[in-house]
């Protein structure tokens, strides 16, 4: 049965607890020690950050961090990297906080829900992956990580295409089983959290190969 689908709790948070093995697995240089600044460090720092921004380092480090776990565009690491600091700085302390005091119930399909996606996206050769990795370092309730893999383990969502609109179902799709496991399985379950298991079922990019 597709993880998607399955009910069972202890199948969820089985999932969810090989994460590390599995990026292990992947043998990717630096892969584990940049995703164990990413979900353990910067969330932290973010956090007691007022008002809540991302370094130029900060963001090109999040940038191959979703590179490492997927492909790596190097265009558009360069497009990134070419941007003044002082702007990424300001776009990510915007977005922030168009995030900061959204409700964790806001819908996905709100337009409040949609700005910091949308202000992130207009720093050059950022989509919305990149845009939603800085941001599920920040509010990790609100909005998961866009990843292919997982967006393929999720049943009705359709050829992957990295858009806007796509996202928006995506997101959706995992707030909503995020909310379906907290209430069913009694963990304090977030849409980060939900993508990182799903990513564990899809095998990332062992399975594909």
């Amino acid at each position: 049965m597709n993880l998607f689908s399955q009910k069972k709790c202890d199948a969820w948070r089985d999932a969810l607890n090989q994460y590390d093995a599995l990026l292990l697995a992947h043998q990717v240089n630096q892969l584990v020690e940049i995703d164990a600044w990413y979900r353990g460090v910067l969330p932290k720092e973010l956090a007691e950050r007022a008002p809540a921004y991302l370094t130029k380092e900060e963001f090109l480090e999040i940038l191959r961090w979703k590179m490492k776990r997927g492909d790596w565009r190097e265009y558009n690491r360069i497009r990134i990297a070419n941007i003044d600091a002082r702007k990424i700085k300001q776009t990510a302390q915007d977005a922030f906080a168009e995030a900061r005091t959204l409700a964790d119930d806001i819908p996905t399909a709100s337009k409040e829900y949609k700005v910091p996606i949308q202000i992130l996206c207009q720093l050059d050769g950022v989509g919305p992956a990149t845009a939603s990795a800085a941001l599920a370092a920040y509010r990790p309730d609100l909005y998961p990580f866009f990843d292919e893999w997982i967006a393929k383990q999720i049943e009705g969502l359709g050829k992957v295409a990295f858009t806007a609109s796509y996202y928006w179902k995506y997101a959706d799709a995992i707030r909503g089983k995020a909310r379906e496991l907290k209430k069913k399985c009694g963990d304090e379950w977030n849409a980060q959290e939900v993508g990182q298991a799903l990513w564990v079922a899809s095998g990332g990019k062992i399975k594909v190969k």
